[in-house]
Formats: structure tokens, sequence, C-alpha cells
């Protein structure tokens, strides 16, 4: 099975989600093989879950005043704040009819990559046992992952927490009683974990990416060939989902 790497670059919220979108699409049209794709947020950002609601998930003017991104994805899942600094984001786009129907099945396959990679930091990851996207340390969840589907192609990306800033999280992030801050941010302390936490220290960017290519080489058995591009017809797709979804209010603020 041949699959595409689309090595780690950065990028602003619109553009990271349009391209994902696009890489899909082009999928659908078979342009393109399977793609893994690395990715990081810069400015960092709020995305949300395609059927919330971005005034009730997410504090607007605090991320203006902190030149915080805040976009919609495509796929399901939560609001999840995307730290610059303390997170390495993946993209997998693949045939469905390649991979298990059941999606909690499939969720365990496209994560097998990210559970090897922690396992090179000497971390032991698992699946969450009613919650297969999620992937956990210590009963501690360490990535948070979402799916969409459309046309027998599987877009699935997720999250992996190198550090984290629980206070930042939730200036961004809608609380509904302003005295429940403390709470919720000692409840992210008890409930989530960084590879920092668990290793004392944070891997360097490149040195993680590597173990993650390599993660998802022994989880598909496959060795990637070297590193390629956006195809001229993927990056004139996204550059249009950029202008005339992922930056517009009537995409992000639809619900």
């Amino acid at each position: 099975m041949k699959w595409r790497l689309l090595d780690l670059r950065t990028y602003n919220a619109y553009w990271n989600m349009a391209i994902d979108e696009a890489i899909l699409e082009a999928r659908i049209k078979n342009i393109v093989p399977n793609t893994f794709r690395i990715y990081r947020w810069n400015p960092s950002a709020v995305s949300i879950g395609r059927h919330q609601g971005m005034y009730d998930e997410v504090d607007i003017e605090n991320c203006k005043k902190l030149h915080i991104d805040f976009v919609r994805r495509i796929s399901g899942g939560g609001a999840v704040y995307h730290d610059y600094n303390g997170e390495i984001t993946y993209s997998i786009v693949a045939k469905q009819s390649e991979l298990p129907q059941d999606i909690d099945e499939t969720f365990k396959i496209l994560c097998r990559g990210i559970i090897n990679t922690l396992g090179k930091f000497g971390l032991e990851a698992m699946h969450g046992k009613f919650h297969c996207p999620s992937i956990f340390v210590h009963n501690r969840k360490i990535s948070g992952n979402a799916q969409a589907r459309r046309r027998g192609v599987i877009l699935q990306h997720g999250t992996i927490l190198l550090d984290y800033n629980p206070e930042l999280m939730y200036t961004v992030l809608k609380v509904k009683r302003p005295n429940m801050k403390s709470r919720l941010v000692k409840s992210v302390y008890q409930k989530v974990t960084t590879v920092k936490n668990e290793i004392n220290q944070i891997p360097e960017i490149d040195q993680f990416k590597d173990s993650l290519i390599e993660g998802y080489e022994k989880a598909f058995n496959i060795k990637f060939s070297s590193p390629e591009e956006l195809t001229p017809e993927e990056f004139n797709i996204a550059k249009e989902l950029v202008e005339t979804k992922y930056s517009t209010d009537e995409w992000n603020f639809k619900y």
C-alpha cells in the first residue's frame, strides 16, 4: 500500500484546516495516495468540532486580545486549544475500504502510531476503555483525535500534548461561570498529561516528529519515501477553502 508523507510544516488555523480538507478532496478524486501529514499552529489557535457553537465554546474577545486564531473543523469532537509550543498535530487521509468499517476499530488502527511513538519515550500509552479516539498514559489523556468521512475516504486528525498551560487554555475556552475556572484548571492537571510531565522535558520538535514518522511506519508496516509537498491542485483547493470557508464568519459561526 503506497503512502505519502507530508513533513512538518507550520500554518495558521485557516490553512491547517483547509489543507486537511484539500487532501481529503484530492484522495476522493484519486489524485493522491493515502497521506500522513504533520503540522503545527502559528499563531496558536482554538478549533471547535463541526457541530459546536463558536460563541458557546470560545471566548472570542480573549482570543483576539491574545492573537489566538479560532476555527471550525469538519470533524467531530470538542473544542481544543492548539498551543504552538505545546503540541504536535497530525492528519491521516485514507480510503475507507482499506480500513475496518467499525469506527472504534478505525481509531485504534489510525492511533497505533501515536502509541508506538510514545513508547519510544518510555511511555506506556493505551486507548481509553470507552473512548477510543483518546490516548491515555497512566489514565490521563495525552492525545485527542477526531474523524470526518466523505465519499469513501476518512480524514483523521489529532494532537499529541508535549506541554500545556491550563490557565491559558481556560482563558480562551469558554468558562460558563467565572468561579469555575480554578476548578476546571485543577481538573486538567488531574485528567490530562503531557510528554513533559511524564519524562520531565519537552523533546526537540524534530526529534519527536521523526519518532512520530517511525511510529507510523511501524503501525502501517511501511517505509515512507522522501517527504513530498502538496500537489498544485491541493494547494489551489486549500487556498480557495481558506478564502471562502475557513476564514469566514459564515463557516466559523454557523451554529
